[in-house]
């Protein structure tokens, strides 16, 4: 019996249940929509993975019997929400934080606490966290939801089952405590709805010269916002500066209004703890810098 096979029955004996995904991969080795035979499962419509995920140890055995597949859990399924956090990525300006930073410095500034649970370590250097998901409740999957490099999955969604691998190493489990419930404060942050602000259909966000103002300045604002709020002791600075250059570009093409920028800057860096005297400076400094390089400073009115 192969590793793999062992890893699936395995995850599958748990109530976890598990499809194929392509060899050394993390994609699923189901077929797709497209190329969909309308037997079997999928007579009623197309099944998606998560439909297809099955506990049944017979169909397992023979699922992985064809080849060496690594093992996709579905998460909705088996009442999961996996926290998954990431390492900064190579394309990442330095001094960016992991999703296990920001998801420590968020929990801190929350004054709340994560229990222990099972935990899988990813082979990019990352973590699967599990938690068991509410009763009553269908939660989705989430993007960047509690900060940068942290997405959710559970309905509609999957992780790689440990025992898997890539070319990049191995799924393997981390700490193998039950799994914990997920936290009522958690389940708050990643149900809660957007915030929307009311306006006439007719308009939107105004820019300070006047015009309509682009959905991509508005989530800029609020992700440098964020960044420097989640920024650790020790890199709180250069965070900051980074942020504060990134909306000095946004104040020069006259999309954002400076006090709006300086305002929000200041709320990040007082949420994480630094003084009026220790960011007020870097702040004037660091928006007078970008304003003044780039290019969008020498527009005319």
């Amino acid at each position: 019996m192969s590793d793999l096979l062992n890893a699936a029955l395995a995850t599958a004996a748990q109530c976890w249940p598990v499809f194929p995904l392509r060899p050394g991969s993390k994609v699923p080795a189901l077929h797709r929509e497209t190329q969909c035979p309308r037997t079997g499962p999928c007579t009623g419509g197309h099944a998606k993975p998560e439909q297809r995920a099955t506990l049944d140890p017979d169909r397992i055995r023979t699922a992985w019997a064809d080849g060496p597949y690594n093992v996709g859990l579905a998460t909705g399924p088996a009442g999961l929400v996996v926290i998954d956090l990431d390492p900064p990525k190579a394309s990442d300006p330095p001094g960016t934080l992991s999703g296990a930073q920001i998801l420590e410095n968020l929990c801190r500034h929350l004054g709340e606490e994560l229990p222990a649970t099972r935990t899988v370590a990813t082979p990019s250097g990352g973590l699967h966290l599990y938690f068991t998901a509410p009763a009553g409740t269908q939660m989705r999957n989430t993007q960047d939801t509690l900060g940068r490099h942290i997405d959710t999955r559970a309905w509609g969604g999957y992780v790689v089952a440990p025992g898997s691998t890539t070319p990049t190493g191995t799924y393997a489990v981390a700490d193998e405590r039950p799994v914990a419930p997920l936290p009522a404060w958690l389940h708050a942050k990643l149900t809660e709805p957007p915030r929307i602000i009311a306006r006439p259909l007719t308009t939107a966000a105004p820019r300070p010269g006047g015009g309509r103002r682009a959905a991509y300045v508005d989530a800029a604002l609020r992700n440098e916002k964020r960044a420097v709020a989640a920024a650790a002791e020790g890199q709180r600075n250069q965070v900051l500066v980074r942020a504060a250059r990134a909306l000095g570009r946004l104040i020069a093409s006259g999309d954002l209004d400076r006090e709006e920028v300086e305002e929000a800057l200041n709320w990040g860096a007082e949420s994480a703890g630094l003084k009026p005297y220790e960011y007020r400076s870097a702040i004037t400094s660091a928006l007078n810098w970008s304003i003044r390089n780039n290019p969008g400073s020498r527009r005319t009115a």
